[in-house]
């Protein structure tokens, strides 16, 4: 049986043999795929619609919009980008290592995972806490809100460009 093993692992650039991966069945990867491409797209809309309610709370002249805007901001974070980054997140890592493309082989993959973590920790740092302070006190400063939900727009919107072009060659292994 070891002889197998060792017959079917990868050789490496040295004479070595790596052991042999594991990858995801076809339906099972598939049905992760569409997982991973729901949770990522609504997370760009959830972060979106942050956006627009953080602009509004902001440009409004009214205190009880402006906080309304903002509690709206709070919960959507809480309901929708909680959970939905997450789910992107360990789709994304199932996806990488039950696959072809591996966690840190390609550097597309590597920066996909970077600026989802990006994405949670500001939601966590900036978004979460500004929305939270500016419910009770809509005339603070609503620029760290702005700021972080445009971040992660645009944080995620690359990371959808780079899952459709999946730039850059594989990365080498020192």
């Amino acid at each position: 049986m070891s002889s197998n093993i060792a017959a079917s692992a990868a050789t490496t650039g040295r004479g070595r043999t790596a052991p042999p991966r594991r990858r995801l069945a076809p339906g099972a990867r598939r049905a992760l795929l569409v997982v991973h491409i729901i949770s990522s797209v609504a997370l760009l809309g959830a972060s979106a619609s942050v956006l627009l309610l953080a602009v509004t709370g902001a440009s409004t002249d009214d205190p009880e919009l402006a906080s309304a805007a903002y509690r709206f901001a709070s919960t959507s974070g809480l309901v929708f980008g909680i959970p939905l980054s997450f789910t992107a997140l360990l789709s994304g890592i199932a996806l990488a290592v039950g696959g072809k493309w591996g966690l840190v082989r390609y550097p597309w993959v590597t920066t996909k995972l970077g600026l989802l973590v990006a994405a949670i920790l500001s939601g966590a740092l900036l978004i979460g806490p500004n929305a939270d302070r500016l419910i009770h006190d809509p005339s603070g400063a609503a620029a760290p809100l702005i700021l972080g939900a445009a971040f992660n727009v645009a944080a995620l919107a690359v990371s959808t460009a780079l899952s459709v072009y999946r730039p850059g060659k594989r990365s080498r292994r020192r």
